[in-house]
């Protein structure tokens, strides 16, 4: 029975894939083939055949030959047909190597439970700019810093440490792991026009990792590895470790949603591709990694000069600004990366469903 609604659950699937599929619309100058290089991402590859390179999975989940996209390696070739009037996606396995055995030829699956690696297979978007928030970014209610660890004081008075210095914490005593990561207190998050106590979530600075030593109160820590400088007052929790989701599967999600970009990383006013923003949207609201959404902007207000019966100001149209993809939720705030952008994006910008 559980083989049954397993196999009853993929069926769904992949015609649900075919339904979308009506509606993927192809890239004005799209090419017939693409051979895929090191540096490609899905999305990139995507981008030069769809005119919505998020609809990827809508594409290729009704492709046996790529039941799992993230299997693409350099030197496959990526091949557009048309099936029934509607495009479909193939891969033409390129061959192993001496120099890259991970490459496997396309075979008939029978079934049974196969393992295989993701060595040197591209990825989804450009994990090398979003890799240090799935690592070391999180984002915390006050109340949760408050009950936290914390580092009353360092060996020898030290204002700040490092790798190799010893710390001491007091309420240790809900810690059941032998390793910690460290965190600092960054920035509040708010929505637009919120009160100052009406905070969102707290940005928690991961500054470092470490192992106890000695339990008590204070506890004995000895930092292991330093991202950061430890100051005293910093918070102890769970070890963070770097267990992650790699794989993003792009999809609109699954009812309506509207929300405003409320911070960017780096801090600059306007946003462009690949940088990292903050959404006043969470699990809460329904959002998951791999969600996209549209950037939009309210229009302008402008003085109609032309007509003499006009009076005050106009509004412009609302415009569409460019595109996002989320790749970490939290509760009621999650990190995306722009993808696509048309004009500058600034802080404050709406984002809905695509």
């Amino acid at each position: 029975m559980f083989a049954r609604k397993i196999l009853l659950g993929l069926c769904l699937a992949f015609l649900s894939g075919g339904a979308l599929a009506d509606t993927v619309a192809l890239a004005p100058d799209h090419p017939s083939r693409h051979i895929v290089v090191k540096g490609d991402t899905l999305w990139d590859i995507s981008a030069r055949f769809l005119r919505d390179p998020w609809r990827w999975p809508d594409v290729w989940n009704i492709n046996p030959a790529i039941k799992n996209p993230h299997l693409i390696y350099p030197g496959d070739v990526i091949v557009l047909r048309m099936v029934d009037g509607k495009p479909v996606l193939e891969m033409e396995r390129a061959a192993a190597t001496e120099e890259d055995p991970s490459r496997l030829p396309v075979v008939k699956l029978s079934p049974q439970v196969r393992v295989s690696g993701l060595n040197g297979a591209i990825p989804a978007i450009a994990m090398d700019v979003i890799q240090p928030f799935l690592l070391r970014a999180r984002v915390i209610s006050s109340d949760t810093f408050d009950r936290a660890p914390y580092i009353v004081a360092s060996e020898e008075g030290r204002l700040a440490t490092g790798a190799g210095n010893k710390i001491y914490a007091r309420n240790m005593a809900d810690i059941a792991s032998s390793r910690v990561s460290i965190f600092h207190q960054g920035r509040a998050y708010r929505n637009p026009g919120a009160k100052k106590d009406d905070i969102l979530g707290y940005e928690a600075i991961h500054v470092a990792d470490a192992s106890i030593e000695r339990m008590g109160d204070p506890a004995t820590v000895r930092i292991t590895d330093s991202y950061r400088e430890t100051l005293v007052g910093d918070r102890l929790f769970p070890f963070a470790g770097e267990d992650f989701n790699r794989n993003f599967f792009p999809r609109a999600p699954g009812k309506a949603v509207n929300g405003n970009i409320i911070d960017v990383v780096d801090g600059v006013s306007k946003i462009g591709r690949y940088q990292v923003v903050v959404l006043n949207l969470g699990g809460k609201d329904g959002i998951e990694p791999g969600h996209v959404l549209a950037i939009h902007q309210s229009g302008n207000k402008v003085r109609d000069i032309v007509s003499p019966s006009s009076e005050g100001l106009v509004t412009l149209p609302e415009e569409r600004a460019g595109l996002l993809m989320v790749f970490r939720a939290f509760e009621r705030v999650s990190y995306a990366l722009v993808m696509k952008s048309e004009r500058d994006i600034r802080v404050y910008d709406m984002v809905r469903n695509p």
